[in-house]
Parts: C-alpha cells; sequence; structure tokens
C-alpha cells in the first residue's frame, strides 16, 4: 500500500495518488471515505496487470478525511501508510486511516 500527494498550485486541492499491491483472488476495490459519504461506487480503483489497484482522488486541503479500501465489497483494509488512526466506531478494532491535507 501507498500513497502519493501532490499539492496544486492553481486550486486548493491535492491530487492523491493510492496503491493497493496485489491482493489474492481481488477482482475489486474502492477507496471509501468521509469525503465520498462511504459510498464505494463514488471512487472505484483501476486494476492493473500485476494484479495490483491503483485509484486517484482529489480533495480538499487544509482538512483532514477518514478513509478505508473496501475489497470485492466485501473485507476492508486500512492503509499503514496513512498519516493517523481513529477507531471505526463499529465496535470492532478495526481502525480508519486519516489523510491531513
Amino acid at each position: 500500500m501507498s500513497i502519493k500527494k501532490q499539492y496544486l498550485k492553481s486550486r486548493p486541492e491535492c491530487k492523491v495518488t493510492f496503491k493497493l499491491g496485489k491482493i489474492e483472488n481481488a477482482e475489486s476495490a474502492s477507496i471509501v471515505g468521509d469525503f465520498n459519504n462511504w459510498d464505494p461506487s463514488e471512487t472505484t480503483m483501476d486494476k492493473l496487470k500485476n494484479g495490483s489497484f491503483t485509484g486517484t482522488c482529489y480533495l480538499e486541503t487544509g482538512k483532514s478525511v477518514q478513509f478505508r479500501y473496501l475489497v470485492n465489497n466485501t473485507f476492508w483494509l486500512t492503509d499503514e501508510e496513512a498519516d493517523d488512526f481513529v477507531d471505526t466506531g463499529m465496535g470492532d478494532e478495526q481502525k480508519n486511516a486519516i489523510l491531513k491535507l
């Protein structure tokens, strides 16, 4: 997993590129978070020939956003490269990743 931030000079946005390594039996992946109302159809990732996934979002600077990856619309992954982490509030030990923009 990796996250690359590129701050735009022309407007108060950050181009964020998310990458997931190859995940066995993964057919789809989405980036979901409070910036897209946790809707997996809003930010689907592209599957590359090597089996990894990549996706890009333009997010407003000056904010922090929570996000996770949803794979095969079934299981959640937290990106360990995030700036911080917070409890999901779902009563489990999982964490949401936080990006500070």
